[in-house]
């Protein structure tokens, strides 16, 4: 009975030692994930960062911009000069 009482305390110890392994190992990768998470985030904010003046500089160009009437009309200005022009010469 004696023999069985140890071998089931090695046993217990082998677990109880696998478990403390195994602890250790999950503390060092949730440090990690949380480093990656950190890192992670700093680009998204950078990246974000650059979208919205990508998006201000395009809603600039957007203002600036003709719109196709505007186009439209310049283009017939342009014509008539040209023609003018074509006929003075």
């Amino acid at each position: 009975m004696e023999e069985v009482k140890e071998m089931l305390r090695a046993v217990i110890n082998g677990q109880s030692a696998m478990k403390q392994e195994l602890l250790a190992k999950i503390e060092k990768v949730d440090k990690k994930v949380e480093r990656l998470e950190a890192k992670v985030e700093k680009g998204f904010k950078k990246v974000n960062s650059r979208i919205d003046n990508l998006g201000y500089q395009l809603a600039e160009l957007d203002d600036d911009a003709p719109t196709g009437e505007e186009f439209r009309t310049l283009e017939k200005r342009v014509g008539g000069v040209e023609r003018k022009i074509a006929s003075a010469v």
